[in-house]
């Protein structure tokens, strides 16, 4: 028996704005029938995560191609690895049968053949929604936690600013810090984006980042007392502006600096004087670098759950076809909260 796979690729090496022409998808026959001795593992794809580093990957070249495996190149007409929820249908592997639900990385495409050396594990819902498992339950959601407690170290009533705070990390990391007790202004692209922030998931402020020409002056009047924790999915003049912006012995976690991965030119560039004096600490970090959190992470993100104290947002697309238009939406600002892609019902 096999089954026909779709799957997307780049054509050529992206290094600007993605656009569709720089997508194709391609077919390919599977067997669902394993050679004797094979260690491999088939699994039809059931929800995939699109990430804003994917676009490095992606590029001819870029720093994180060098020092994160996870970020490893793509070359034009390869599979795309990628974080996701699947279903076992034929495994060599006596850790994995078929009909178990996994996660771990997966291909953009109906289905995925897992070398032994695969990164997957066996999934335990939890009586939650699989799509969680790549939103508040996966990466985003420990790279949130981990990034905000780890590596921030907060104190209640301590005054915190996310930037992309409607995005897939930034609007957990408000939340999680709002649940802790500390004051949070977010920013981020349009009106609805900034009611939702304080409407639905509580932020105390929130502003449109587009309709402030002077970003400085902007977080002085949000933060009339100064930042003391600085969650930067952003980077560039949010970045500078922010450290401005910081009180003494102040924090930054650089999660990722999404404007600058579109346009080589754009960086940041912090005043060095402020950071010294105000002993101001600027982290850049990876959420793999906290795994020794994650059963924490996951118990006390199930606790809130369960309370009723976190609001989840997806932004769920379906279909192998949607898959180059929903990365090339990362870059507009298009989504709320997590991106994935649905590929197949459970």
């Amino acid at each position: 028996m096999a089954v026909t796979n779709r799957y997307v690729v780049i054509t050529a090496n992206i290094d600007g704005a993605p656009k569709e022409s720089d997508f194709e998808v391609k077919c390919e026959t599977i067997s669902l029938l394993l050679e004797p001795g094979s260690n491999d593992i088939i699994v039809k794809n059931l929800y995939v995560s699109i990430d804003p580093y994917q676009l490095n990957r992606m590029k001819s070249q870029s720093s994180s191609q060098v020092y994160s495996t996870l970020a490893a190149a793509i070359n034009p007409g390869e599979a795309i690895d990628a974080f996701g929820v699947a279903k076992v249908l034929v495994s060599g592997n006596p850790e994995f049968e078929k009909g178990d639900l996994v996660v771990g990385l997966i291909h953009w495409g109906d289905y995925s053949v897992i070398k032994q050396n695969g990164m997957l594990n066996k999934l335990d819902p939890m009586g939650f929604p699989l799509s969680y498992q790549i939103s508040i339950l996966g990466f985003s959601g420990l790279t949130a936690y981990a990034g905000f407690f780890e590596l921030c170290k907060p104190k209640k009533g301590e005054k915190v600013f996310v930037s992309t705070a409607s995005g897939s990390v930034g609007n957990l990391v408000g939340q999680y810090a709002k649940l802790f007790g500390c004051y949070v202004v977010g920013s981020a692209g349009s009106n609805e984006k900034v009611a939702m922030l304080k409407e639905k998931l509580g932020f105390d402020d929130a502003f449109n980042y587009k309709e402030e020409p002077d970003l400085k002056a902007t977080l002085k009047r949000y933060f009339p007392n100064g930042i003391d924790i600085y969650f930067d999915n952003v980077g560039a003049e949010m970045q500078e502006a922010a450290i401005a912006n910081m009180n003494t012995f102040g924090r930054v976690a650089v999660c990722g600096v999404i404007s600058e991965y579109t346009n080589s030119g754009r960086k940041a560039a912090p005043d060095m004087i402020d950071v010294v004096y105000r002993r101001i600490k600027i982290q850049g970090f990876l959420a793999v670098d906290f795994l020794n959190v994650h059963a924490d992470f996951i118990s006390k993100t199930c606790d809130h759950l369960r309370a009723g104290e976190m609001q989840v947002l997806e932004d769920i697309s379906v279909g192998v076809e949607s898959i180059p238009s929903s990365l090339i939406g990362l870059f507009k600002g298009h989504n709320i909260g997590k991106k994935m892609v649905q590929l197949a019902e459970e």
